[in-house]
């Protein structure tokens, strides 16, 4: 397999580009989930509350499944775990029409399919691209496959709404499932074992005491509380704005516009975030992200709900939506080097989704109370100042494990 200084220009394209359609394909499943709650609550009666919770864990098992993944595509390589969870995703996919229990969607979007997404997703697709490009190359790719899943979210998200509308939910949902079987050839240039060493600060680690170093570590531990607040915001909007358009009136035409336009602004929300990476601080960039997401939230509270403003909404949140993802890649391989980087962005992106369990599950909770989303918006705000402010003592310097730690390796 080529080096980081061995790839030609044309061996490291084909490589950002098969990673970015992989990702897009992936999170083209895991972004437009919420299309279907209304669906399945019509079709189960299992009501709201109920399908939001199985969501919720489906959004919780999407980001445990990364870390472990992770370590596996570190070790062996990443392109038998993205086939391994291709399979997952489709079977869990195509499974659930299958399904009119709480338990049988807990299996089926729960567990199986929300697994099979993490295998493909950012943490083993950065990961692994980071271990062989160049320094100078990684932040731009980071938001080039970044990029990616946007791209996908605003394809699918109107694509999969003219499906559930023109022939029904079902349906749909095995069209979504044979799309994610794309990936399985597309992981053919991620093959090989990644580089075992040179790549930073720490890689003459294990995998084990890695993580013990960087678990100690406060900047590394800031950037897990402000990606919380990320997974908060983005799986409470993904699961529960087709609902909160329903709220206004409107038709879910406008929900799905709504989280394409998400998807296309976060492409240049992601490419200037990798761009911008390598010029400015990233802990600055995540903290202006963060702070900007409070500001947008207020202005739709206090806007007239008609569907433009939704698209303008949707179009400012969508800039910042996972344009995140870079800066806090970028930070972590800044901090610990590459070696392991599929697990330590991994285990970050677990506390995303921990969030983002909460966003889901609390969204659906907060409905059946309240009748509305009103209080969520206002956790959000919240949240996001925390986020902001939390970024802020993040030291951007590598970090050299203990020598004690060095010795027992």
């Amino acid at each position: 397999m080529p080096t980081t200084t061995a790839m030609s220009p044309r061996a490291a394209w084909l490589l950002i580009l098969s990673a970015s359609a992989i990702l897009m394909l992936t999170m083209a499943a895991r972004l437009t989930t919420g299309l279907f709650l209304s669906p399945i609550n019509t079709a189960t009666g299992l009501g709201v509350a109920s399908i939001s919770f199985a969501m919720a864990v489906g959004q919780f098992m999407w980001g445990a499944s990364q870390p472990l993944f992770g370590a596996v595509a570190d070790k062996y390589g990443a392109a038998r775990v993205i086939v391994l969870g291709g399979v997952m995703l489709a079977v869990g996919l195509a499974a659930t029409p299958f399904v009119s229990s709480q338990w049988g969607l807990l299996l089926t979007l729960g567990v199986l399919s929300a697994a099979g997404a993490g295998a493909g997703s950012f943490s083993i697709l950065i990961g692994a691209t980071a271990q062989r490009l160049p320094p100078a190359r990684r932040p731009f790719a980071s938001g080039f496959i970044n990029a990616g899943g946007s791209f996908g979210q605003f394809v699918f998200a109107p694509l999969v709404q003219a499906i559930i509308a023109a022939s029904g939910w079902v349906v749909a949902m095995f069209a979504l499932a044979a799309s994610t079987l794309f990936t399985l050839p597309l992981a053919w240039t991620l093959r090989g074992k990644p580089p075992s060493a040179g790549t930073g600060a720490t890689d003459e680690l294990t995998l084990g005491r890695q993580v013990r170093v960087a678990m100690r570590d406060k900047s590394y531990l800031c950037l897990h509380a402000g990606f919380f607040t990320c997974g908060f915001h983005i799986a409470f909007l993904a699961t529960h704005l087709p609902g909160e358009v329903a709220l206004c009136g409107l038709p879910a035409g406008v929900a799905a516009t709504s989280l394409g336009l998400i998807g296309l602004f976060n492409i240049a929300g992601s490419l200037s975030a990798g761009a911008l990476a390598q010029r400015y601080r990233m802990k600055w960039l995540l903290a202006l992200m963060y702070a900007s997401r409070a500001l947008i939230i207020g202005i739709y509270l206090l806007a007239p709900k008609t569907a433009w403003t939704f698209y303008v909404f949707a179009a400012a949140l969508g800039f910042t939506w996972l344009a995140t993802v870079p800066p806090t890649a970028g930070l972590v391989g800044k901090l610990f080097g590459t070696r392991y980087l599929s697990t330590l962005f991994g285990l970050t992106l677990l506390s995303h989704q921990i969030g983002g369990f909460f966003g889901a599950w609390l969204g659906g909770l907060a409905f059946v109370r309240f009748g509305s989303f009103e209080w969520m918006w206002y956790a959000d705000i919240l949240l996001a100042l925390a986020a902001a402010l939390v970024n802020l003592p993040i030291r951007e310097a590598p970090v050299h494990a203990p020598a004690a730690a060095v010795a027992k390796v």
